[in-house]
């Protein structure tokens, strides 16, 4: 099995040490990528891929924005259609059978939705489109590798999802799209794009920018581990900043084409057996969409479309918020959900392109690349599942001056043939998780677990084990996942603290009723190990958690996003 490039803590710090280098003569960087969300990791990886150099400098950690708060789909999107905005939507299906059928089958896979009627007419209506939405879908370049669509009635809707009012329905059109884990497919992209060669420094803050004349020339960054003020230095500057996009422009003078809008977007989490469904939903709202998406032994729920012009790095879900997510899905539910049933919350901001639109929910969700002076590139808009078209259009802006700088060709991009990490022997091992199983210990179960989380890849988590059959133990207060992975997500997945692991490496703060307290301690001396924490570090890495998680529910309470911002921010950034 070949094995990908660990995000190691011994591999951040030979990241850095590459990155203080590029200040020697020749030395420099063909690209340098800031921001650490889908979009930069995409970026990262297209460009090592056409063999250039290239880092990526992310100032907290992989995903810890936009990237691991979205609904987590990988979808055309039904609402982009209705909007007439079909090559959006062609080339959002299109890249949904790439990763499904080949770039990341381990972490993309199908879902089945219903789409409610509650009119006899809407049938039609809704027929056609979803009709148009696999024609799309199978007139690509790759399989659709999902079902088609499929007329239900009310004695079938009743069957197959006995919680909705289908008494009040005249059934349902059941269609398919796929999901994936999002903080994990931007940590996967990320370590992909080190497997080839890409040097990755989290915790990394770009202060300033180095500037020859007009000519951006590379970056001054703070490490804010050690507070080692280093340069780097590059032949292209990306930024990939998402909704910081503005304030990346202001470094350079303000100069800059690209206003971005951040729209708030909020996200329930409920046990899965609160509702009886085999399949996810889908409803209209006044304002937005309302998904209902299955997720493991979960319900999640979202989302809202307002602006937000408060703290970016920690948007807040309010009061108001929840209710208007508990009160529209109430309408189609016969068994009416309430706070006490709420898990999880978690709230994330969408870089909009400034336009004309009178409300962030009508804000375009295409890209658009820039180049506001020679040597920096900027992008912004887009959408998870379009994130490889992003940076692949990124990129080739940045050929010409590549080209010219070097006097070499610069390849075209091949990232639909580059599959991530995990994808490579997934099949194979999936087929063999009955023999993992009897070789390991692991129960079967645990292994089809960490088959979709690790793909090709479960062998390292397995190996962990067999070296310290004490990580084969679920990890105490969320046992839905082992030891192992605490390990693994700092040996291996760049985990540099607490918030990383139960956030973004597992999602066990928005997966289990406290939030993950009682996880914290435990996860946290496993994390220690690895980091070389003393007693005193440890106990400052699970008290900053706990008031991260009481800061959140706090904000929670509050009625107004002024109230519930100046909740959230209370709790202190842990660097």
């Amino acid at each position: 099995m070949t094995q990908t490039s660990a995000l190691s803590p011994t591999a951040r710090a030979e990241s850095l040490a590459a990155l203080r280098a590029t200040t020697e003569p020749g030395a420099e960087l063909d690209v340098l990528v800031v921001g650490g969300g889908i979009t930069g990791a995409g970026v990262a990886l297209d460009a090592v891929t056409r063999g250039l150099t290239t880092a990526l400098l992310e100032q907290r950690d992989l995903s810890s924005g936009t990237s691991s708060r979205s609904s987590k789909l990988v979808h055309g999107g039904l609402r982009y259609l209705e909007m007439f905005d079909f090559g959006l939507v062609r080339e959002a299906l299109e890249e949904r059978g790439l990763h499904l059928n080949r770039l990341a089958p381990h972490l993309v896979t199908p879902i089945a939705f219903l789409y409610p009627l509650h009119k006899t007419w809407e049938r039609p209506y809704v027929g056609a489109g979803l009709m148009l939405y696999d024609g799309m879908a199978m007139a690509g370049k790759y399989s659709m590798g999902v079902p088609r669509h499929r007329h239900l009635f009310r004695r079938q809707l009743a069957r197959i999802a006995p919680d909705l009012k289908f008494e009040e329905m005249a059934g349902a059109i059941r269609y398919y799209d796929c999901q994936v884990d999002d903080a994990r497919w931007v940590m996967t992209i990320a370590r992909t794009a080190a497997s080839h060669g890409a040097h990755i420094a989290t915790r990394t803050q770009v202060v300033g920018f180095l500037r020859e004349g007009e000519r951006v020339v590379g970056v001054q960054a703070l490490d804010l581990e050690s507070g080692a003020e280093l340069e780097v230095r590059a032949r292209v500057v990306v930024n990939a900043a998402g909704v910081w996009t503005d304030e990346i422009q202001e470094m350079v003078g303000g100069r800059g084409a690209l206003h971005v809008q951040a729209s708030k977007g909020i996200h329930l989490v409920v046990p899965r057996d609160r509702i009886r469904s085999e399949a996810g939903f889908i409803s209209k709202t006044e304002k937005s969409v309302l998904f209902v998406i299955p997720w493991g032994r979960h319900w999640i729920i979202g989302t809202t479309d307002t602006p937000w012009d408060l703290d970016k790095a920690h948007p807040a879900a309010s009061r108001a918020d929840i209710d208007y997510l508990l009160n529209h899905v109430n309408t189609i539910l016969r068994d009416p959900l309430d706070h006490e049933d709420v898990e999880g919350v978690y709230a994330g901001l969408r870089p909009l392109l400034v336009g004309e639109a009178d409300s962030t929910s009508k804000m375009s969700r295409e890209h658009t690349v820039v180049t506001p002076v020679p040597g920096l590139i900027m992008i912004a808009g887009g959408k998870l599942t379009t994130y490889r078209i992003m940076a692949r259009d990124a990129v080739d802006a940045a050929v010409p001056t590549l080209e010219h700088l070097t006097g070499s060709r610069v390849r075209d991009s091949i990232t639909d043939r580059v599959p991530l990490a995990g994808a490579q022997g997934y099949e194979a091992r999936t087929n063999q998780r009955v023999m993992l199983a009897r070789r390991s210990g692991v129960p079967v179960g645990l292994i089809d677990h960490l088959l979709a989380r690790y793909g090709g890849l479960v062998d390292e988590v397995l190996d962990l084990i067999a070296g310290r059959p004490e990580l084969a133990e679920p990890l105490a207060g969320a046992e839905d996942y082992l030891a192992a992975e605490v390990v693994y997500a700092v040996s291996h997945e760049g985990a540099r603290h607490l918030d990383d692991v139960l956030t973004r490496r597992t999602r066990i703060s928005i997966e289990t009723f406290d939030r993950g307290v009682r996880a914290a301690a435990p996860a946290a001396r496993l994390m220690a190990g690895e980091l070389g924490w003393d007693e005193d570090r440890t106990a400052d890495e699970v008290d900053h958690y706990l008031r991260r998680v009481e800061a959140e529910r706090q904000s929670q309470l509050k009625m107004t996003d002024q109230e519930a911002d100046e909740a959230r921010v209370s709790a202190p950034e842990m660097v």
